[in-house]
């Protein structure tokens, strides 16, 4: 790191935000004795949100498995109340559908915490110069989603999305304004592409290749 950065990072306010403790405090001091002056920790959400409406952070250092909010609610109101915020994830969940999640909410960066804690301060002073920071995991499981992606049209994911919540046949077509035979044509569609052997084969499939969230999985 070179001097220019190092003054640049006593110039910065951050906030980390993780429901364990000695997260919080492992990188709330690392982060001061690289020379960040002000580091700010929190472990509730409307915590750090009251807190940023009064003094609004640089950099939001977020984890993705809160206990009050979801990390997607969470970035969702920081960027309402503050739309240049910074945010940077630190997770220990690797799943594809996580990576598919976070790609879609164009956060500034993501670090697993498997990785160095050097590689923290590398993204922030990315961050700081406007750039992005996606560690080498976080990129490899994107560049491997992206060419699943490519495989299945956006009307095959729509119909993904409904078989995953329960939906028949008949209900795809009335909310997709289809007809039955082309819900079945895609349905067929998809079993090939994902390999998949049964619905239940479907549907773990379709997760593990991050297409699903399992929060939007109902009871087939």
């Amino acid at each position: 790191m070179t001097e220019i950065d190092t003054y640049r990072l006593k110039d910065i306010a951050v906030a980390i935000i993780d429901d364990h403790e000695a997260v919080l405090e492992g990188f709330r001091s690392f982060l001061v004795k690289n020379g960040i002056k002000e580091v700010e920790a929190f472990s509730k959400s409307r915590a750090l949100l009251d807190r940023a409406r009064q003094h609004p952070f640089d950099i939001y250092l977020v984890d993705v498995e809160l206990p009050d909010m979801g990390a997607s609610d969470l970035i969702d109101q920081i960027r309402a109340g503050q739309p240049d915020a910074k945010i940077l994830i630190n997770t220990m969940h690797e799943e594809t559908w996580i990576v598919k999640k976070l790609t879609e909410k164009k956060v500034n960066g993501v670090l697993y915490k498997s990785g160095e804690l050097t590689m923290l301060l590398d993204a922030i002073m990315a961050v700081i110069n406007g750039q992005t920071y996606y560690c080498r995991k976080f990129r490899k499981t994107q560049e491997r989603l992206k060419a699943q992606n490519d495989s299945l049209s956006d009307r095959e994911l729509d119909v993904l999305h409904y078989i995953a919540k329960g939906f028949s046949t008949k209900e795809i077509s009335t909310l997709l304004f289809i007809s039955e035979n082309t819900v079945e044509n895609h349905r067929k569609s998809l079993f090939r592409k994902l390999q998949a052997h049964n619905m239940a084969d479907l549907i773990v499939k379709a997760l593990g290749a991050g297409y699903i969230d399992p929060k939007n999985v109902g009871n087939l």
